[in-house]
C-alpha cells in the first residue's frame, strides 16, 4: 500500500443522439476537499449528485470538473417564405411586365428559403444527460487511479528521503560519540578555570555550570526522537487512507529536532550533518504537501 497523491487528471468523451460531450477533471493539493463544476449552467441538481460521487472516492484536494457539450450534427428543416416569394414575383413583373419571371429564379434571394433546427425530443435529451452522468462516473474513477499512480511515485521519493534522513542520523550518532572525548576535555578545562579563579565559585554554582555544559552537548534525546520519527514515517507510508495531515505534522517535528541538533552541536561536522538533515526534511515537506 502506498500513499495517494492529491494531483491527478482524467478525461472522458462520447456522443449521444445529436450531441457530443466531454469531461475534464483536474485535481491539485488542498487543505480539504473542494469540488467545483464548470458545466455552463442548468445542471445544479446533477452537480449535487456528482459532488457526492467525488466525496465517496476522494478525501482531500481541489477538484475542477469541466463539461463541454455541443451538437454532433444538426437536423434542419427547410421552409419557403411564400409571402416574400410572392412579393418578389409581383415586383419583378411590375418592373418588367413582358419578362417571364419564374419563382424558381428567385429562390436564392435571402429570406425566401428559411431554415430551422429541429428540437430534440425529451427522450433524446434524457439519453444525452444519462450518457454525460455515466461519463462523469468513469472520469472520477480514472481520476482516482491517476492520483493512486502519482501517489506510488510519490511514495518512492519520500521513502528515499526518509532513508537519507536515517543515514544522516547514523552519521550524527557516530560524530557525537567521537566528539565525546573532546567534550570531556573541554568540560575538564572549564572546571579547572573556574576553580582557579581569583574568586572561587560556590560548589552549587559550579555544579550548575557543569550541568549546563553537559546538557548543551547531549543530543541523545534528539537522536531518540528522530529514530522514532523515522519509524513513524515508514509506518505512515504503508498506511491506507488519508495520511497527509499526519505526515505534515511529522515533517515539522523532523525539522524541529534537526534544528535542535544544530543548536547543540559543538563540532563543525555535526553542524554540517544537521544542516544536510534540514535540507532533506525540507524536500520531504515539499512532497508531503501533495499527499492526500
Amino acid at each position: 500500500m502506498t500513499v495517494t497523491s492529491m494531483t491527478g487528471f482524467a478525461e472522458t468523451a462520447g456522443t449521444s443522439a445529436n450531441w457530443s460531450w466531454g469531461w475534464e477533471l483536474r485535481s491539485v493539493n488542498g487543505k480539504g476537499l473542494d469540488v467545483r463544476f464548470r458545466t455552463g449552467g442548468g445542471m445544479d441538481g446533477a452537480e449535487q449528485v456528482w459532488r457526492k460521487e467525488v466525496q465517496k472516492l476522494l478525501n482531500r484536494g481541489n477538484v475542477t470538473a469541466t463539461l463541454t457539450v455541443s451538437r454532433a450534427r444538426a437536423d434542419v428543416q427547410y421552409a419557403i417564405n411564400e409571402d416574400l416569394l410572392a412579393q418578389l414575383v409581383a415586383a419583378a413583373q411590375k418592373v418588367a411586365p413582358d419578362a417571364d419571371v419564374q419563382p424558381g429564379q428567385l429562390m436564392t434571394v435571402r429570406g425566401v428559403i428559411e431554415t430551422a433546427e429541429l428540437e430534440d425530443d425529451p427522450e433524446s435529451l434524457q439519453e444525452r444527460d444519462d450518457a454525460i452522468a455515466e461519463g462523469f462516473s468513469t472520469a472520477v474513477l480514472a481520476l482516482q487511479k491517476a492520483r493512486d499512480a502519482e501517489g506510488e511515485h510519490l511514495s518512492g521519493i519520500m521513502a528515499r528521503l526518509i532513508d537519507e534522513i536515517e543515514e544522516l542520523l547514523g552519521q550524527a550518532i557516530k560524530t557525537a560519540e567521537l566528539q565525546g572525548t573532546a567534550i570531556a576535555e573541554k568540560l575538564r578545562s572549564g572546571v579547572e578555570e573556574l576553580l582557579a579563579a581569583d574568586v572561587p565559585l560556590p560548589e552549587e554554582r559550579l555544579a550548575q555550570e557543569v550541568a549546563v555544559m553537559i546538557a548543551k552537548a547531549d543530543v541523545r534525546e534528539e537522536v531518540d526522537r528522530l529514530r522514532a520519527h523515522v519509524a513513524q514515517a515508514r509506518e505512515l507510508l504503508q498506511t491506507s487512507g488519508p495520511v497527509g495531515r499526519k505526515f505534515d505534522f511529522l515533517a515539522q517535528e523532523f525539522n524541529r529536532e534537526a534544528n535542535t541538533l544544530c543548536s547543540k552541536s559543538s563540532s563543525v561536522e555535526l553542524t554540517r550533518i544537521g544542516l544536510e538533515m534540514k535540507l532533506a526534511v525540507d524536500r520531504l515537506r515539499e512532497q508531503v504537501q501533495n499527499v492526500e
